[in-house]
């Protein structure tokens, strides 16, 4: 599954440290296309799931073209617009043509997003007790500096995580989280081991 979420890497080579903001989704929404949760448990069941019904157009000549991604599309817009209170995030399941959405519970976005999805595409809906924005927030404060801690713990990349939490990953989680929960406090913060990234070389 892919996660539809941003991340901010720091990248140390040579004493030179490079901050990345990475942003790559082929939609232009504003998610990118990343696994930032190799080392994260896995997500609990769905509390609830449905399948599309609204019929779909010809695919077009794009590769991105499909009843999935065009559903994804759709959510996106309820997701910035009447619904950005409640929507934390998606997921993408391709092979199964389905997508993990998670949502401070809402019977109306619910219903919005069911009758968004095309034909055949799923959605599993999972429970959420924190907005995008508010994540989104919470990670540019953490990433605000990545540098700061240098000497104590390296911060290696900062994350949000479809499932409703900022992900940050440092070199020793037992010196840096509670430094970072002290800093940040402890909410919507997972702080996990992550190996050193290194600039490719031209």
């Amino acid at each position: 599954m892919r996660n539809r979420s941003w991340i901010l890497a720091a990248v140390a080579t040579a004493g030179v440290v490079v901050g990345a903001a990475l942003y790559v989704d082929a939609s232009e929404t504003g998610h990118a296309d990343i696994d930032v949760a190799a080392t994260v448990s896995p997500s609990p069941p769905a509390e609830d799931s449905c399948v599309g019904t609204r019929t779909s157009p010809p695919d077009g000549d794009a590769p991105d073209d499909s009843p999935l991604n065009r559903t994804l599309a759709r959510i996106d817009k309820l997701a910035a617009g009447r619904y950005a209170d409640v929507y934390t995030g998606i997921g993408v399941d391709e092979d199964a043509g389905a997508a993990d959405v998670w949502r401070i519970p809402s019977e109306g976005f619910d219903t919005a997003a069911c009758d968004a999805a095309e034909k055949g595409v799923k959605l599993r809906l999972h429970p959420a007790d924190v907005d995008r924005r508010t994540l989104d927030a919470l990670a540019e404060r953490i990433s605000e500096d990545m540098t700061r801690w240098d000497g104590t713990f390296q911060m290696r990349e900062v994350a949000v995580d479809e499932r409703g939490f900022v992900h940050v990953g440092v070199d020793d989680p037992k010196k840096a989280e509670p430094l970072i929960e002290k800093e940040f406090g402890p909410r919507y913060i997972k702080v996990e081991y992550v190996d050193q990234a290194y600039a490719a070389e031209d």
